[in-house]
């Protein structure tokens, strides 16, 4: 190779740079950062959409699962029932009844209730005072915050500070009042017959999210778990869920359906990036030039170099054919008798010279391969010149 002809470059570096690393990584990064900030809007906007606050069967932070699984760790059973008649057929003289929600219940309802044998344990204010918890009145509300029993209740004394508060009460006569709040108890406790009665101002404290909290999980065990059987009392659900066969639709959550529309939004988003117009193509200057005829003498070299004189003949040859067919009018797809008549008849060489020169055996050494390069370059010089 003549060196001295390539005029001289400066070493040129191929490797990606930090500036094209950034330009070419930061639209990824774009569309990463809107799935996550649409994930992180989707959980703190949309949520589950299935909490249902102190049910035993509800995982969530408002739920009540928590406590339902430590009652029966300490051998309570905690029987979930969503109606009057079911808590009536549960109902024995070692039960206690939590009521956490009575907006569903009617009057006659709540005095059924209020007839049962068992403990009655009733959260917050609710409905129906008179039948659920006689003798106590609601004062007023107080913030739920961490506070001291102050009192001589055993549940109470036993599990300490609880987060308690809400709804204070006026406790009747025999009554002990627990966790004041500005001198009024936030959960009263007494007895009413051959039954205890609790009223609890906030049940916060039995939820998942707080059970953890000071000693939150002592006293709501302590209250709920006094019964070999607690019967806990909810609202039934209100979706139709038992009314007929649910479409596949109606089984998606609403979480996947906003993921979807998030997907949609990106997928919209990565169409209009990448379909942009990219612009002209731009020339790059090669770092070297290397001219043709050095890239054949190279090749030649190395052919000698491994004594390869059959590749170089398979070579010429190749070369010789592909030039010299579509002179002679003849298809690519010609045989090699139909070459070989076309070139003896347009050149006036014998066909038996030609078919060794282009069908014969490799030449057996340089000077036979010369004398092949010398044939066929004659022979296409005739074919050309006819």
């Amino acid at each position: 190779m003549n060196l001295a002809a390539v005029p001289e470059t400066g070493p040129t570096s191929t490797s990606p740079t930090a500036a094209s690393l950034w330009r070419g990584s930061r639209g990824i990064l774009l569309v990463a950062l809107i799935v996550v900030a649409g994930a992180v809007v989707g959980v703190l906007l949309g949520g589950s959409g299935e909490s249902r606050p102190l049910d035993p069967a509800d995982t969530s932070l408002s739920g009540g699962k928590g406590l339902a699984q430590l009652l029966r760790a300490h051998g309570v059973e905690v029987r979930r029932v969503t109606s009057v008649a079911e808590a009536e057929a549960a109902d024995s003289g070692e039960s206690a009844l939590l009521l956490s929600d009575t907006s569903f219940l009617d009057r006659d309802e709540a005095r059924r209730l209020g007839a049962l044998s068992a403990d009655r344990i009733v959260i917050g204010a609710q409905r129906y005072e008179d039948l659920l918890t006689p003798g106590i009145g609601s004062t007023e509300t107080a913030r739920p915050r961490s506070r001291e029993p102050r009192c001589a209740l055993r549940a109470a004394t036993r599990a300490g500070s609880a987060f308690t508060g809400g709804t204070a009460f006026t406790a009747p006569s025999g009554a002990v009042g627990c966790y004041p709040a500005d001198g009024a108890p936030t959960l009263v406790s007494y007895p009413n017959g051959d039954r205890t009665i609790t009223a609890v101002g906030d049940g916060r404290f039995m939820s998942n999210l707080r059970l953890a909290e000071d000693g939150n999980a002592a006293l709501a065990m302590n209250l709920a778990g006094a019964r070999p059987l607690l019967i806990w009392l909810v609202a039934p659900e209100t979706t139709e869920q038992g009314t007929g066969e649910r479409s596949f639709y109606d089984l998606i959550p609403d979480g996947v359906r906003w993921a979807v529309v998030q997907l949609a939004f990106v997928v919209l988003l990565l169409a209009l990036w990448q379909g942009r117009r990219l612009g002209p193509v731009v020339a790059e200057r090669l770092p070297v030039v290397v001219r043709a005829a050095e890239t054949v003498e190279g090749r030649a070299r190395l052919y000698r170099a491994r004594r390869a004189r059959d590749r170089a003949a398979v070579a010429l040859r190749a070369g010789f054919v592909d030039r010299v067919t579509p002179r002679l009018g003849l298809p690519s797809a010609a045989g090699p008798e139909a070459k070989v008549d076309a070139i003896a008849e347009r050149t006036g060489q014998a066909g038996f010279h030609v078919g060794a020169a282009l069908y014969g055996p490799p030449p057996a050494d340089e000077a036979g391969l010369i004398a092949l390069a010398a044939y066929l370059d004659m022979l296409e010089r005739q074919v050309r010149e006819s």
